[in-house]
């Protein structure tokens, strides 16, 4: 075995939390992540053989006596192995405001950036709708008393076409709309109420900005047990290093778990 994959082993075998090892899988190439899944892999299914059929008799020799794992060792790991064979996630792909206020040139709130993901956010809503995945906009949307826009300045106020969706990833027949007045989509809105009637485990976050709304969205998912990603291509923040921290940070974070658990069996049921 060579350094390269007796180091891989090494971080296996270290067996840190999956928040670690997907923040650590994220500071290495393709290359080395692909290398990495490779040894995980082969590991499990080897932990897997043993526990289901005893060891092989070429690993530990012919004379070499099978340790037998205990019943409830077995139990364990059998159904930790097979739920994850057996895990689908029910996903939803939400837009975040992407509204004329943050993507018109010389808007007081204009994120530049966020005009540069609509092809790929265009294209990934094609795709979300041809498999199947429901899709909902979240909109920023104040009254013109909000004391909000005394911080922010005025914008996205209903009726005025600030917070009108672009046309370009504008919503299609099927897909859902629901209104915020602050940075968490969760906060003061129906949103819970659309993920409970579309039965969802999974968020895929996208939209603007990054740093703000779909920060705040993204750790009151986590703490309602629902499992986030945030595909970089589709994202848009105040700058691409600021960007990078804050994905980078949800990545260290998993669903909290015994919100997840409960999330899980009422959807079960």
């Amino acid at each position: 075995m060579n350094d390269r994959y007796a180091r891989l082993l090494q971080l296996v075998l270290a067996g840190r939390p999956e928040p670690l090892t997907a923040a650590f899988l994220g500071t290495l190439t393709e290359e080395e992540r692909a290398a990495y899944l490779e040894v995980e892999r082969t590991l499990a299914s080897f932990a897997l053989a043993a526990v289901e059929n005893g060891p092989a008799s070429g690993i530990l020799g012919e004379n070499a006596p099978a340790p037998a794992a205990s019943p409830s060792l077995r139990s364990r790991v059998l159904a930790s192995f097979r739920a994850k064979r057996a895990e689908r996630p029910r996903s939803a792909f939400l837009v975040l405001d992407m509204i004329h206020d943050h993507l018109a040139e010389g808007s007081i709130l204009e994120v530049p950036r966020a005009r540069e993901i609509v092809p790929a956010l265009a294209e990934k809503l094609r795709e979300c709708r041809s498999q199947g995945v429901p899709v909902v906009y979240i909109v920023d949307e104040h009254q013109p008393d909000d004391p909000d826009l005394d911080l922010w300045g005025v914008h996205a106020v209903g009726g005025s076409g600030g917070n009108d969706i672009w046309p370009e990833v504008a919503p299609q027949p099927g897909d859902r709309i629901v209104k915020k007045r602050t940075y968490s989509a969760f906060s003061g809105s129906d949103l819970q109420a659309v993920l409970d009637e579309l039965r969802c485990d999974t968020l895929v976050l996208s939209g603007c900005l990054t740093e703000v709304g779909i920060k705040a969205t993204a750790t009151d998912a986590l703490q309602r047990g629902y499992a986030v990603d945030v595909p970089p291509t589709t994202q848009a923040g105040i700058s691409a290093m600021t960007e990078q921290v804050t994905l980078g940070l949800l990545q260290v974070m998993p669903p909290y778990g015994a919100a997840r658990k409960e999330l899980l069996t009422r959807l079960a049921g």
